[in-house]
């Protein structure tokens, strides 16, 4: 699994955990749901730390917190 991957499915989870459907937590977070729905887009490869963080924001959780999670301990190497 790919980074981008690993934090669709981390969100996907905690969205999940909550009770919330992704378009919340755009609102929530202060992003568009467009950008949200892009997100979870298999085709789009990647996401800003900035769109990580404001979704963190949305959640009440750090980016230590969102990290600190096993979908990111075995990640395939980005490098090609």
């Amino acid at each position: 699994m790919g980074v981008k991957d690993a934090v669709v499915k981390r969100f996907q989870g905690l969205c999940e955990e909550r009770g919330i459907h992704i378009n919340e937590l755009a609102n929530r977070s202060g992003i568009t749901p467009s950008t949200a729905y892009s997100m979870m887009d298999a085709r789009r490869r990647h996401i800003s730390i900035v769109t990580i963080k404001k979704f963190c924001d949305g959640l009440n959780i750090s980016l230590g917190e969102f990290f600190s999670s096993s979908e990111f301990d075995d990640l395939e190497h980005e490098i090609e």
